[in-house]
């Protein structure tokens, strides 16, 4: 795979731009800090309630600004003339993905900060929110290759926002009454959750082990699913 940093660093100035020029798309970053101080100064401690803005963090910041940023290079004709350039298919999705992986780290630090979470173990939780991270990057992605404009894009990853950050909850508690709804357990989101529990447990290491297994496997899927669709748009006319 031919990667080049140059086309890299590129492709994630120019997201760069777009992003701090478009305010429709950069205050989204302001919802789940706002969520988090106010869960903070509510005095929360359990897990659950914990991980309610650090999922609504991964929806709608690292999914709904990688989907619109998606959707207005194609609105703008450019995401064609990107796919036609010299620059690999590593080096535009690494591109387009770095600038909101960055983002995304940064906002959930500070709503873990805010919420006042302290991790049993800080390095796993690291590794459970970077896997989750590239996975909601990948959703975005999805939801921005299939739309066509910006407002398509943020309707079209509503879903997505609603499933995975309500789902722990929402889903969860309704499964006692409705035991399909029990498959959100499943849920990257969920899964995380599980893993938060297991570590402030110090939990055996398969009980770690699993929910690390679900959420790789869900990236896995995504990604698969992401590359195929953009080799697809890249032979559409």
């Amino acid at each position: 795979m031919n990667m080049s940093m140059k086309r890299i660093q590129a492709i994630f100035m120019k997201d760069y731009r777009e992003f701090s020029r478009n305010y429709a798309i950069s205050t989204m970053v302001l919802v789940p800090l706002f969520l988090a101080f106010f869960y903070g100064k509510s005095g929360v401690n359990m897990i659950q309630m914990y991980f309610l803005p650090i999922n609504i963090t991964l929806a709608m910041v690292t999914a709904f600004i990688q989907s619109c940023l998606i959707a207005d290079e194609k609105e703008s004709n450019t995401l064609r003339s990107l796919m036609m350039s010299p620059a690999s298919v590593a080096d535009i999705l690494i591109g387009k993905s770095a600038l909101v992986f960055s983002i995304s780290a940064v906002i959930l630090a500070l709503t873990i900060y805010l919420v006042g979470y302290e991790p049993a173990n800080i390095v796993l939780l690291v590794l459970a929110l970077a896997v989750s991270i590239v996975f909601y990057i990948a959703l975005g992605t999805i939801c921005g290759l299939y739309t066509k404009t910006v407002m398509e894009a943020s309707v079209a990853v509503m879903p997505v926002i609603i499933v995975f950050s309500m789902g722990p909850l929402a889903l969860i508690g309704l499964s006692e009454k409705y035991p399909v709804l029990s498959a959100a357990e499943w849920l990257p989101s969920a899964q995380l959750v599980v893993l938060a529990d297991a570590l402030e447990a110090a939990a055996p290491t398969k009980e770690i082990i699993m929910p690390f297994v679900v959420m790789i496997a869900w990236t896995i899927v995504a990604l698969v699913v992401t590359s195929v669709l953009y080799k697809k748009r890249m032979t559409d006319d």
